[in-house]
């Protein structure tokens, strides 16, 4: 059977893609590098992959605002391919700066069918500061295929504008009410509280969204940084095997998209 393939997307300032390209190869897929320029001069070649991911860094140095440029890109220049992608029941993924594109470019959270950045935005950190941090995340949702259903997550994050933030709290509501809210920041044991549980001071502790197929996913946090054991910060004290949450993301993208292609 040919392996998943994996479009891992590049542009000026992202600089996780090699790690993200190396989580998926480590989950069995086949994942490649690809410049934004070359999927707007072929428009073609995203139907050649069943999962899209848009990785971490600081694409165009976000330089109008995080994601900004690169969302625009998408809009202008990919806007067909990109719905057309995921109306083939294929899959997205958007990691920390590339969650900021996703969201910035309305393909989340696509809430009562909106495909128009104006429910939600990405600001700045409440802190005002960048947080480099472990954090606790709850799933929220059964819907989204990338989480496994009541599995906590603990993941790393690492940015300076990672606040969600609603247009009003009607909208927060139905991102509740309707399954978009993938993820929230809780403590070890599952309950919301302030700064630093929720890092940024995110709305609703939101760490993570879905769009109504539940095949789009968007988070802050980085599983491409524990997919290892020796990733985890308390790796040296923890007794007996740690399983590496980061792992359970790429994994259940890629077996999804076999079960599907």
């Amino acid at each position: 059977m040919a392996k998943v393939r994996v479009l891992v997307l590049r542009a000026a300032g992202i600089n996780c893609d090699v790690e993200t390209q190396y989580a998926f190869e480590l989950a069995g897929a086949q994942a490649e590098r690809i410049h934004i320029n070359r999927l707007v001069e072929d428009k073609g070649l995203l139907g050649q992959f069943q999962i899209l991911v848009l990785p971490g860094g600081f694409s165009y140095g976000d330089d109008v605002a995080a994601g900004r440029i690169l969302a625009n890109q998408l809009v202008h220049h990919l806007q067909d391919q990109i719905y057309g992608f995921v109306d083939q029941g294929r899959l997205i993924l958007g990691i920390c700066n590339g969650f900021q594109v996703l969201v910035k470019a309305g393909i989340l959270p696509g809430l009562d069918g909106s495909r128009r950045q104006e429910h939600v935005s990405i600001t700045w950190n409440d802190s005002g500061r960048y947080e480099d941090r472990w954090v606790y995340l709850e799933p929220q949702t059964e819907r989204c295929i990338f989480l496994e259903p009541g599995r906590r997550l603990y993941l790393p994050v690492a940015h300076a504008e990672g606040k969600v933030v609603t247009r009003d709290q009607q909208v927060l509501d139905a991102l509740f009410a309707k399954g978009h809210v993938a993820l929230k920041y809780v403590d070890q044991d599952g309950n919301e509280g302030p700064y630093p549980i929720n890092p940024n001071g995110s709305v609703g502790s939101i760490a993570g969204l879905t769009d109504p197929t539940g095949r789009v996913l968007g988070l802050m946090p980085h599983p491409e940084r524990f997919i290892y054991p020796t990733h985890h910060p308390r790796w040296t004290r923890l007794e007996g095997q740690i399983d590496c949450d980061g792992m359970t993301i790429f994994r259940r993208a890629v077996a999804y998209a076999s079960q599907a292609s």
